[in-house]
Order: structure tokens, then sequence, then C-alpha cells
């Protein structure tokens, strides 16, 4: 593969030139870099990068940039401008402390304190109190509300779960129509050999050194009505775009091992650079083990969701695959066949990218939020579609179910889902000619079943077409994106994808063409076509008094006639029908 730079890139610095390259398909590889030059003459750059086994492969351009930088690279409010809303949970909050004449200081943490400096919206609002219990705190609340007449939409408390690394109860509470949860600030000790703290009562400080990321460190203080940066960096971290956190990161991430997820995530979605010693200790052995031995796969599952429908999927996995992580996260039944590569994880990141560059290309109108997500999800999970391994029934499993039922733990339907987007790809890509020229098509490649034969050539196209849209639905164009990174077929997919990356504007417009033959046949929403005649009248034309298999034969060939015959009447496919039988009987 090679890659080059036309315009010139001139680095006024005396450190050797660093390039970096994110992911390596498994060959050798030349990079060619034209142009690139120091203050004194341009050169042209050769490079053979052979792949070889690493732990952790840092980029140095983040880093780069951060250290150049001299001015703030994210504007951070002075104060935090409250919302009516706000403003009201807040004074019945202070309201409950004077009713009761309590010393309590209530502090808002974490996420919402570093969205409202963001100049962000955040409806998910965290109270930490410093000498109660969250529970006993809400009983006040209720308590004084009932008071005043008003009264709380909710109530909850969920109990701590040290063994899967939730150490806090918390209360929750809803009031104007917002879920508010309270905890109390804590400090954590730990033994010499247990991953679980004894957790008391922390000082504001210690609460905010115990937590995930300086920038979600930093407290909004009803009593003062002020922002309180205890680590002395979150606000700074936050202007300067800087993934960091407030203790060692190993230590951090060791004692709770989702915090890797988390600061992945974060840094994704605002674009901010993850700090170099986080990301070394994010991919060492001991962190792995411990996340996949420590967090429940619920709790992993629900982050790398929040990852795939956050505004920068592709960045997130791509921290990931840099950190290793990968198989650690999408974990792989055992005895998978045909054998998985260990460096499949490029490829499912190369898939990702193409596929959320089209989206962008063709237009996220054509996909809604769940299409989106289950469209990155295919993509991701599309170099596994052949994948299988055997249950205890040794039936023969899709691995990607397993990735989405075990290691995940998402909901049945999402790995139906895409499960079905894959196995309908081979005969998507055997209609794509056809669907572009109009033309008679073949069955000789794909089997689509004995009943198929029977239909005329001349109506071929659309029938064939109905029934695979009929079988995937609203999901057909996630079927036809991913049909889109793999045609023509003829071309070896997993040989130099990267390159294949600059003709996405090909891809569009083969995606859009094909969209249109679609449309054009009429079969945009096919799933919802209403049979011409019922059950009840099937079974009259062939004098049954039961249905059965051969009911729902017939339900078939009616569904065929209605396609090669979209403007047929119900007496004209009972005609059929009975015409149809009649040989039929004849025969036998």
């Amino acid at each position: 593969m090679r890659l080059s730079l036309n315009n010139a890139i001139k680095f006024k610095a005396k450190t050797p030139l660093l390039l970096h390259y994110l992911s390596f398909p498994p060959a050798n590889i030349t990079l060619a870099f034209r142009n690139v030059s120091t203050l004194s003459k341009a050169t042209t750059l050769n490079l053979t990068l052979t792949r070889r086994t690493t732990s952790f492969l840092p980029s140095p351009f983040p880093r780069c940039a951060a250290a150049m930088a001299t001015t703030a690279c994210f504007e951070v409010k002075e104060q935090i401008e409250l919302t009516e809303t706000e403003k009201k949970i807040f004074d019945r909050l202070l309201n409950t402390l004077r009713h009761f004449s309590l010393q309590t200081q209530l502090r808002v943490a974490g996420g919402w304190v570093r969205d409202k400096l963001l100049g962000k919206e955040c409806y998910d609002i965290d109270i930490a109190l410093d000498n109660m219990l969250g529970s006993e705190f809400v009983d006040k609340v209720q308590e004084y509300l009932s008071c005043t007449g008003e009264v709380a939409q909710g109530l909850a408390v969920i109990p701590s779960n040290p063994e899967q690394s939730k150490h806090l109860e918390t209360a929750r509470m809803r009031l104007f129509d917002l879920w508010i949860d309270f905890v109390n600030l804590r400090c954590e000790d730990y033994s010499e050999n247990s991953r679980i703290p004894t957790m008391k009562f922390g000082t504001a400080e210690e609460d905010a050194y115990r937590r995930d990321l300086t920038i979600n460190s930093l407290f909004y203080n009803i009593n003062t009505n002020s922002v309180e940066d205890f680590t002395k960096r979150g606000i700074e971290d936050l202007k300067f775009g800087r993934i960091v956190t407030p203790l060692p990161p190993k230590d951090t991430f060791l004692d709770d091992p989702l915090r890797v997820l988390r600061a992945i995530r974060f840094g994704a979605r605002f674009g901010f650079t993850l700090d170099e010693e986080l990301k070394k200790a994010a991919a060492c052995e001991d962190v792995k083990t411990a996340l996949a031995a420590k967090i429940s796969r619920e709790r992993i599952g629900t982050e790398i969701d929040l990852m795939i429908s956050g505004n920068q999927p592709v960045k997130a996995i791509g921290h990931i695959c840099d950190l290793t992580l990968f198989w650690v996260v999408f974990d792989l039944p055992p005895e998978v066949e045909p054998v998985v590569s260990e460096e499949c994880y490029r490829l499912s990141a190369a898939y990702l990218d193409a596929t959320w560059k089209l989206i962008q290309l063709i237009g996220c109108s054509s996909f809604d939020g769940e299409h989106r997500r289950l469209c990155l999800y295919s993509a991701l999970f599309l170099p596994l579609r052949g994948a299988t391994y055997k249950d205890r029934k040794a039936r023969k499993i899709p691995a990607v179910n397993y990735i989405f039922r075990d290691s995940l733990k998402r909901k049945a339907s999402d790995a139906e889902t895409v499960i079905n987007v894959h196995k309908s790809l081979e005969k998507f890509l055997s209609l794509i000619p056809s669907l572009l020229s109009n033309e008679d098509i073949q069955l000789t490649e794909v089997d689509w079943g004995r009943e198929f034969f029977d239909v005329p050539f001349t109506s071929k196209l659309r029938v064939l077409t109905g029934f695979l849209l009929k079988e995937i639905k609203s999901f057909w164009r996630v079927a036809l994106l991913m049909s889109t990174l793999l045609y023509p077929t003829d071309i070896d997919c997993t040989q130099d994808i990267t390159d294949r990356h600059f003709q996405l504007d090909k891809r569009k417009d083969l995606f859009v063409s094909v969209e249109n033959a679609i449309v054009k046949l009429g079969l945009e929403k096919v799933w919802d076509l209403k049979p011409l005649v019922n059950g009840k009248d099937i079974m009259n034309v062939l004098q049954l008094k039961v249905g059965g298999p051969l009911v729902r034969e017939w339900q078939q060939k009616v569904l065929m006639w209605q396609l090669a015959h979209p403007s047929g009447t119900a007496e004209e496919c009972l005609d059929w029908m009975m015409e149809t039988h009649s040989k039929r009987v004849k025969m036998e």
C-alpha cells in the first residue's frame, strides 16, 4: 500500500520526525511521503514498516500538539448558569437543609459540572453529601416536601455491589421530572490483598482524587454557588482538552477498571487527548486482566453502546484497538471456526471507519439513531460474519451472537438484527448487478430455494428483491451499505482495505443507485405488503379443513405472485391459484 502527502509539511524542531500509522495490515508496508521537509531542504522519505508484536502503540501527534499549545483549546465558562428547573431543584434541597437545621454541604459532582462549564446542557445530576448517606438525605427531602404539600415523583435506592466495583449505595429521587442521584462523599481504603475497599466518609478533596478523571472531579457547591476544583487541574484539563486521572492511572484503573472505557469514551466524545501515562496503564496486562475479571459484562456493554451511539464511534474504537483492548471487550467464544486472526480487529476498525464516513456522505437522514447504531455494529463485526461456535447441543451458532449476548450482554434483538444483516449480504451482492442494469437475474451463485425457479424471468428481480427485503425489513439500507463495502465480490475485501477508503465516493454512488432502483420497483416498505388472499381463502381453494404446511407453502406462492404482479387483484390471484392447483392435481 502506498500513501503520499502531496503538500509540504514543515517541522520547526530539532527532534527527530516521528511517524505513526494507526492500523498495520498483516504485511510489510511501504509509505512514500513526498515533500516532507525540515527548514533546510525538502526530501522524499520512504519507509518500510514491518508488523511486529507490541503491547501498545502510542500516537505521538496528539501529545506533540498538546505540548506545543500555548493557549486553551476549548472554551470554558467562568461560572455555571442554572436553568429554571435546576434553580427549583436546588432551592428545594437548600430549604430542606434550613428546615432541619442540617450542616450538610450539597455538591453536584462529575459530568454535570463538566458539561455546564463547556456550555452544554446536562440532565444527569449527581449530588454528593459530606456527612450523611444519600438515602438519609432523600428521606429528609421527602419529609420536607410533605410539609409544603409537594410530593416527590419517585424514590429508589440502588445498593452497592463491591464484587462488581460498584462501591456506593445510591439513593434516587425524581424532582421536576428529573432523576437526582444522592451519594455520600467517600474515601476508600484497600487492604494489601483485597480489591474490595473499606468505605468511609471522606472530604470533598479525598472524593475528588478518587474520581476517574480530572475533568470529572469538579464540584458545584450548591450552598455557596461556586465551582470547586480540588485537584487543581480539572478546569485546566478542560481548557486544554486532556484526559488525565487525578491519581496515578494504573492505581485508578485497578481500583475500578471500567474507568479505562470511560476515559476512552470521554476522550472520543469531546475530542480530548488521552494522557500518555494513562494509555500505558490502560494497555498493561494487570489492568486488562482486572477489566475482564472485575467488571460485569453488562457495564462493559453499556460503555461500548454509548461509544457506538456517540458522536465519535470510530475514534473510540480506535483507542480500544490502540490500547490492545479489543479482544478483552469483544471476547470470543472458545473454539471458533474458522479460527479468527489476532489481527482481525484492524479490519473491524477499518470497516467501521468506512461505514461511518459513508453514512456522512449518504446523509444521516437515511439512518435514524437505531439504524445507525446497528449499522456500525454490523460493520464492526463484518469480518466475523462467517465465524461460528458450537453450543452445548452441538449446534452451530454465529460468533457475533456470543459477542452481543455474552461479551456485551446486549439485548437479543440487537444480535438477531446484525446476524440477519450479515446473512443477507450474499443475496444482496448477487442482486446488485441486476438492480443496476435492470436485467434478468440468474440463480446459479446463491441458494435462494427451489421455489424461486418457477418465477418468470421478467419478474424474478422484483420477486427476489422483495423476499430479501421482507427478511431484513427496515434494516435493508444497513444491509445495502454493508454490501457496498464488499462489492464487487471478485475482489478480496481483506486485502488493502485502507486503500479502498479513497473510493468512498464511488461506494456512495453505488448505494444511491441501488437504493433508487429498489424504490423504483416499489419495494421500499415491502414488508408492510398485505396479502391479497388470506389463509381461509387458500384453504377453500385447496379444499382443506385445517391449516398446515401446505397452507404456509401457498402463502409463499401467493406472495411471489403479488410481487410478480404488483397491479394484480385478489380475484386474479384466486384464479391463478385455482388454475395452478388444478394443474398440480392432474400431474399427481
